[in-house]
Protein backbone atom coordinates (compact mmCIF):
# COMPACT_ATOMS: atom_id res chain seq x y z
CA UNK A 1 0.00 0.00 0.00
CA UNK A 2 1.49 2.98 -1.28
CA UNK A 3 0.24 5.99 0.95
CA UNK A 4 1.16 9.83 0.18
CA UNK A 5 -0.68 10.81 3.88
CA UNK A 6 1.81 11.21 6.27
CA UNK A 7 5.07 10.18 8.28
CA UNK A 8 4.31 7.65 11.71
CA UNK A 9 8.02 6.50 13.34
CA UNK A 10 7.61 3.90 16.26
CA UNK A 11 10.98 3.03 18.12
CA UNK A 12 11.89 0.69 21.46
CA UNK A 13 15.04 1.90 22.82
CA UNK A 14 16.74 1.92 26.19
CA UNK A 15 13.56 1.08 28.40
CA UNK A 16 10.99 3.10 26.67
CA UNK A 17 8.69 3.10 23.09
CA UNK A 18 8.14 6.27 21.69
CA UNK A 19 5.89 7.00 18.63
CA UNK A 20 5.89 10.42 16.63
CA UNK A 21 3.98 11.29 13.51
CA UNK A 22 3.71 14.76 11.51
CA UNK A 23 1.11 17.15 11.58
CA UNK A 24 0.99 17.16 8.03
CA UNK A 25 -2.46 16.59 5.55
CA UNK A 26 -2.50 16.93 1.79
CA UNK A 27 -5.03 16.68 -0.34
CA UNK A 28 -3.68 15.97 -3.94
CA UNK A 29 -0.81 18.44 -4.38
CA UNK A 30 -2.40 20.94 -1.43
CA UNK A 31 -1.46 21.19 2.41
CA UNK A 32 -4.59 21.39 4.09
CA UNK A 33 -3.48 21.24 7.36
CA UNK A 34 -0.47 21.73 9.48
CA UNK A 35 -1.35 20.45 12.83
CA UNK A 36 -3.05 17.06 12.60
CA UNK A 37 -2.72 14.37 15.56
CA UNK A 38 -2.08 11.09 14.03
CA UNK A 39 -0.97 9.54 17.15
CA UNK A 40 -3.33 8.47 19.90
CA UNK A 41 -3.25 6.75 23.14
CA UNK A 42 -5.70 4.10 24.05
CA UNK A 43 -6.63 1.67 26.85
CA UNK A 44 -6.41 3.87 29.53
CA UNK A 45 -3.00 5.62 28.27
CA UNK A 46 -1.34 2.05 27.86
CA UNK A 47 -1.13 1.72 24.28
CA UNK A 48 -0.23 4.10 21.35
CA UNK A 49 -1.33 4.09 18.31
CA UNK A 50 -0.51 5.77 14.68
CA UNK A 51 -2.23 6.16 11.70
CA UNK A 52 -1.19 6.80 8.18
CA UNK A 53 -3.45 6.75 5.19
CA UNK A 54 -7.05 8.53 4.61
CA UNK A 55 -7.89 10.21 7.50
CA UNK A 56 -11.60 8.81 7.62
CA UNK A 57 -10.30 5.11 6.87
CA UNK A 58 -7.76 5.64 9.85
CA UNK A 59 -10.43 6.86 12.09
CA UNK A 60 -12.71 3.98 11.69
CA UNK A 61 -9.65 1.29 12.08
CA UNK A 62 -8.94 3.07 14.98
CA UNK A 63 -12.49 3.25 16.34
CA UNK A 64 -12.45 -0.49 15.76
CA UNK A 65 -9.29 -1.28 17.36
CA UNK A 66 -9.99 0.08 20.37
CA UNK A 67 -13.07 -1.88 20.56
CA UNK A 68 -10.70 -4.83 20.08
CA UNK A 69 -8.72 -3.48 22.95
CA UNK A 70 -11.85 -4.00 25.56
CA UNK A 71 -12.20 -7.35 24.16
CA UNK A 72 -8.93 -8.17 24.89
CA UNK A 73 -7.72 -5.77 27.45
CA UNK A 74 -4.50 -7.32 28.71
CA UNK A 75 -3.48 -8.45 25.13
CA UNK A 76 -2.78 -5.74 22.45
CA UNK A 77 -1.39 -8.39 20.19
CA UNK A 78 -4.29 -10.28 20.50
CA UNK A 79 -6.54 -7.48 19.66
CA UNK A 80 -4.15 -6.48 16.58
CA UNK A 81 -5.08 -9.80 14.85
CA UNK A 82 -8.23 -9.77 15.43
CA UNK A 83 -8.66 -6.56 13.89
CA UNK A 84 -6.24 -7.68 10.81
CA UNK A 85 -8.75 -10.71 10.53
CA UNK A 86 -11.81 -8.61 10.53
CA UNK A 87 -10.14 -5.94 8.35
CA UNK A 88 -8.70 -8.51 5.70
CA UNK A 89 -12.25 -10.18 5.33
CA UNK A 90 -15.23 -7.51 5.71
CA UNK A 91 -16.04 -6.27 2.25
CA UNK A 92 -16.63 -2.50 3.33
CA UNK A 93 -12.97 -2.72 5.58
CA UNK A 94 -11.30 -4.23 3.20
CA UNK A 95 -11.66 -0.88 1.06
CA UNK A 96 -10.30 0.94 4.00
CA UNK A 97 -6.93 2.73 2.63
CA UNK A 98 -4.94 3.04 5.98
CA UNK A 99 -2.12 1.45 7.98
CA UNK A 100 -1.59 1.06 11.69
CA UNK A 101 1.01 1.07 13.94
CA UNK A 102 0.46 0.29 17.72
CA UNK A 103 2.24 -0.28 20.62
CA UNK A 104 2.31 -1.43 24.36
CA UNK A 105 4.79 -1.80 27.05
CA UNK A 106 5.91 -5.17 25.30
CA UNK A 107 5.08 -4.80 21.87
CA UNK A 108 5.05 -2.77 18.94
CA UNK A 109 2.87 -4.03 15.42
CA UNK A 110 2.51 -2.89 12.03
CA UNK A 111 -1.16 -3.57 11.09
CA UNK A 112 -2.50 -3.86 7.61
CA UNK A 113 -5.46 -4.12 5.58
CA UNK A 114 -4.00 -7.30 3.53
CA UNK A 115 -3.46 -9.47 7.27
CA UNK A 116 -0.49 -8.18 8.02
CA UNK A 117 0.18 -7.83 12.09
CA UNK A 118 4.34 -7.42 11.64
CA UNK A 119 6.48 -7.34 14.77
CA UNK A 120 9.74 -5.95 13.56
CA UNK A 121 13.21 -7.43 14.52
CA UNK A 122 14.89 -4.18 15.86
CA UNK A 123 12.35 -2.33 17.69
CA UNK A 124 11.40 0.36 14.58
CA UNK A 125 8.29 0.90 12.45
CA UNK A 126 8.02 3.38 9.67
CA UNK A 127 4.80 3.36 8.33
CA UNK A 128 3.58 6.40 5.36
CA UNK A 129 4.92 8.86 2.73
CA UNK A 130 8.27 8.80 4.88
CA UNK A 131 8.06 6.13 6.80
CA UNK A 132 11.04 4.70 4.62
CA UNK A 133 13.22 7.76 5.26
CA UNK A 134 12.29 7.92 9.11
CA UNK A 135 13.34 4.35 9.45
CA UNK A 136 17.10 4.71 7.87
CA UNK A 137 17.29 7.53 9.92
CA UNK A 138 16.08 6.05 13.23
CA UNK A 139 18.30 3.01 12.48
CA UNK A 140 21.44 5.37 12.21
CA UNK A 141 20.65 7.26 15.47
CA UNK A 142 19.96 4.05 17.53
CA UNK A 143 23.65 2.82 16.16
CA UNK A 144 25.50 6.45 16.38
CA UNK A 145 23.78 8.16 18.97
CA UNK A 146 23.42 8.61 22.64
CA UNK A 147 19.32 9.55 22.22
CA UNK A 148 16.30 8.62 24.20
CA UNK A 149 13.45 6.96 22.44
CA UNK A 150 11.70 10.26 21.92
CA UNK A 151 14.58 12.35 20.76
CA UNK A 152 15.30 9.25 17.97
CA UNK A 153 11.83 9.61 16.52
CA UNK A 154 11.82 13.12 16.71
CA UNK A 155 15.06 13.82 14.97
CA UNK A 156 14.12 11.12 12.22
CA UNK A 157 10.55 12.62 12.00
CA UNK A 158 12.59 15.62 11.24
CA UNK A 159 15.22 14.47 8.93
CA UNK A 160 12.11 12.49 7.02
CA UNK A 161 10.35 16.17 6.42
CA UNK A 162 13.52 17.09 4.79
CA UNK A 163 13.27 14.79 1.99
CA UNK A 164 9.53 13.50 1.95
CA UNK A 165 7.19 16.55 0.73
CA UNK A 166 4.04 14.72 2.50
CA UNK A 167 5.54 14.82 5.84
CA UNK A 168 6.13 18.67 7.76
CA UNK A 169 8.10 19.20 10.65
CA UNK A 170 4.80 19.82 12.91
CA UNK A 171 6.07 16.94 15.10
CA UNK A 172 4.14 14.77 18.27
CA UNK A 173 5.79 12.34 19.47
CA UNK A 174 3.98 10.05 22.36
CA UNK A 175 6.39 7.91 25.21
CA UNK A 176 5.84 4.57 27.23
CA UNK A 177 7.44 2.85 29.21
CA UNK A 178 8.74 -0.30 27.94
CA UNK A 179 9.07 -3.86 29.45
CA UNK A 180 11.39 -6.86 27.98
Amino acid sequence: MDLHATTILTVRHQGHVAMGGDGQVTLGTAIVKGDAVKIRRLADGSVLCGFAGGAADAFALLERFEAKLKDYPANMPRAATELAKEWRTDRALRRLEALLTVADARHMLLVSGNGDVIQPTDGIIGIGSGGSYAVAAARALVAHSKLDAAGIVRTALEIAAGIDIYTNDKILVEELESKP
